[in-house]
């Protein structure tokens, strides 16, 4: 298995809280979770698992990486910029699991227009927008 050389990077307003719903409403795992000593609420750098892909997270703060890039959360910057699609095999069940679990479901499950498979939409608590579906851009379609 060759590892995934992209990794989305996201920042959250409450990263424990967008941890704790990632992995209970999505299936992640925590790989890694670094918080700072002096606060715990804030997570420098936490490391989440699906399967064999991962995220990189962590707490939005004032600091020199945040003015360099101009980072933004999605509530901060009133839209959103990019979404992420990740493989699954049942997005029915996964959907299920997803809004039992409090999240808020934007569209699906659904037929893939245009190519096979299906797939549905979904927003974090705090607007990150997932698409999680059986299509595998990766998998030979005839």
């Amino acid at each position: 298995m060759v590892r995934p050389a992209l990794i989305p990077c996201l920042r959250y307003k409450d990263a424990p809280a967008a941890i704790d719903f990632l992995c209970r409403a999505f299936g992640f795992k925590e790989h890694a979770v670094y918080r700072d000593d002096a606060d715990p609420k804030i997570v420098v750098h936490a490391q989440l698992t699906l399967d064999d892909n991962m995220i990189m997270l962590g707490s939005d703060r004032p600091n020199e990486t945040t003015d360099l890039y101009g980072w933004k959360t999605v509530k901060e910057a009133g839209c959103i910029t990019m979404c992420i699609y990740a493989v699954i095999d049942d997005p029915d069940a996964h959907a299920a699991h997803a809004k039992a679990a409090g999240a808020h479901i934007l569209r699906g499950p659904y037929v893939n227009q245009g190519y096979p498979g299906r797939a549905y939409d979904v927003a974090d608590p705090e607007g990150n927008v997932w698409s999680f579906g059986s299509y595998d851009p990766f998998a030979t379609h005839g």
